[in-house]
C-alpha cells in the first residue's frame, strides 16, 4: 500500500515519531483551543533532548543533521503544528545561529540553558513597518563605551511571550540600509525590555507570538552576536535553514491531513473523494522530495538558498491545499469546532506567511533565475 511518507526506520524519525505519538498528539487538541502549550510538555521534550537537536554535545546538545531535523519536525508537526514550529524557532533561528556566530564565552553561556529547555529561543527580526523589507527597519542601537542601547519594537515575534532569549536585530543608521544592521542577544527578564501584546492567531494556536518594546535597553558589549554590521549575515544565514525548518513543519501538517482525508474517503467512498485523495498525494510527494532536496543540499555542504525558498513555497501551499481538500472530503463533520480537519487547515493557512511569505520566496526565485544559470542546479 502506497504510505504518505517514509516509514519510521530512520532512528531519529522512529524516536521523534514515538514521543510525538505519546506526548505531543494526545495533548493537540487541547493546545489549540487553551491557545497555550503546557509548561510540563515543553519541559518533557527538553528532557527527551529535542531542544538540543543539532546543537554541540559539549553543551549537552545531541548530534543531528539537517535530514534528520527534518524529520524530527515533520513528526512534531504531524502531531501539533504549534509545538513543532516552537521547536523549530528554538533551533533553526536562535540556537544554531548561537552555535554558528557566537564567541565561545557566548556559546558557554547561552547553549546549555537553551539545551535544557531553561530558555526559549526567540527570533526578532519583523517590526510594525519592515517584514520581509530589511532595509525598512528602525529599531534603533547606540554605541556606548561599555556596551549598547537598543529602542524600538518589533512584532509577530514567535517563543518570546516568556522572553527566554531573543536574537534581535537593530541598526545603527537606517542610512546605512542593511550595512548598518547587527544581531544581539537580548535575556529576559531585562530592563526596558517588554512583552507588550500577544496576537490571538487563526492557527498555530499555542505557538506564542507576540509584540516586543525595547526602551532604552542598555546590553553589555558581549550581546552583540557576530560583528557589527554584519546583523543582515547573521540573518539571512539563520533564515536559510529555518525555511527548511519551516517547510518540514509545513510537511507534517500536510501529512496529517492526507491521512484523515485517506481514512475520510476509506470511510464513504465514491470516485471524486479518490481523485482528491489521488491529486493530494501527488501534491504532497513533490512536497517531500524538495524538502529533502533542500536538506541534503544543506548537509553536503553545498549552497541550498533556493532550494530552501522552493521548498518552503511547495510545501506551505500543499499544506494549505490539502487541509482544504480534507475539509471537503470530511463533509460537515470537517466544519465541527472539534474537528482536526479544521485545525490543520487554519495551521496550514500560517505556513505561506511565516519565515518569508510565498511571495518573497517567488520573488528570490525570479531573481535567481533571470541572473543565473537554472540549469547548473537542476
Amino acid at each position: 500500500m502506497t504510505e504518505p511518507g517514509p516509514p519510521a526506520s530512520d532512528p531519529t524519525r522512529a524516536w521523534a515519531r514515538q514521543v510525538a505519538d505519546r506526548e505531543v498528539r494526545p495533548r493537540a487538541e487541547e493546545i489549540d483551543r487553551s491557545d497555550r502549550i503546557p509548561a510540563e510538555l515543553l519541559r518533557s521534550l527538553a528532557h527527551d533532548g529535542f531542544f538540543g537537536l543539532g546543537l554541540p554535545s559539549k553543551w549537552g546538545g545531541r548530534s543531528a543533521n539537517t535530514k534528520e531535523l527534518s524529520a524530527v519536525l515533520e513528526e512534531m508537526s504531524a502531531a501539533s503544528a504549534a509545538v513543532a514550529v516552537t521547536l523549530a524557532v528554538h533551533l533553526s533561528v536562535c540556537s544554531l545561529p548561537i552555535a554558528t556566530w557566537g564567541t565561545p564565552a557566548q556559546q558557554e553561556r547561552w547553549l546549555p540553558a537553551l539545551v535544557r529547555g531553561e530558555r526559549v529561543g526567540a527570533f526578532a527580526l519583523t517590526e510594525p513597518g519592515a517584514g520581509s523589507d530589511t532595509a525598512a527597519l528602525r529599531t534603533r542601537y547606540e554605541r556606548s563605551p561599555d556596551g549598547y542601547t537598543l529602542t524600538g519594537s518589533k512584532t509577530f515575534i514567535s517563543n518570546a511571550a516568556n522572553a527566554g532569549l531573543v536574537l534581535v536585530f537593530a541598526t545603527h543608521d537606517p542610512g546605512l540600509g542593511s550595512k548598518g544592521i547587527s544581531a544581539f542577544l537580548v535575556p529576559g527578564p531585562f530592563p526596558g525590555f517588554s512583552v507588550t501584546q500577544r496576537f490571538e492567531k487563526l492557527g498555530l494556536r499555542g505557538s506564542e507570538t507576540t509584540e516586543l518594546l525595547f526602551d532604552g535597553v542598555h546590553l553589555p558589549s558581549d550581546a552583540l552576536l557576530g560583528k557589527e554590521g554584519e546583523g543582515l549575515h547573521v540573518a539571512l544565514g539563520a533564515l536559510m535553514g529555518g525555511r527548511v525548518g519551516i517547510a518540514s513543519c509545513a510537511l507534517g501538517v500536510a501529512r496529517a491531513a492526507f491521512e484523515e482525508m485517506r481514512a475520510a474517503v476509506r470511510a464513504h467512498d465514491d470516485d471524486w473523494k479518490r481523485i482528491a485523495l489521488a491529486r493530494a498525494f501527488a501534491e504532497l510527494s513533490a512536497a517531500r522530495a524538495l524538502v529533502d532536496r533542500a536538506a541534503d543540499r544543506k548537509d553536503a555542504g553545498l549552497s541550498f538558498q533556493l532550494e530552501a525558498s522552493v521548498a518552503k513555497l511547495v510545501a506551505s501551499r500543499a499544506a494549505v491545499s490539502i487541509a482544504s481538500a480534507g475539509v471537503d472530503v470530511a463533509g460537515p463533520d470537517g466544519v465541527r469546532g472539534s474537528a482536526s480537519a479544521g485545525r490543520l487547515l487554519r495551521d496550514a493557512r500560517v505556513f505561506p506567511i511565516v519565515e518569508g511569505t510565498s511571495e518573497i520566496q517567488e520573488l528570490i526565485l525570479g531573481r535567481a533565475l533571470v541572473e543565473d544559470a537554472p540549469s547548473q542546479r537542476a
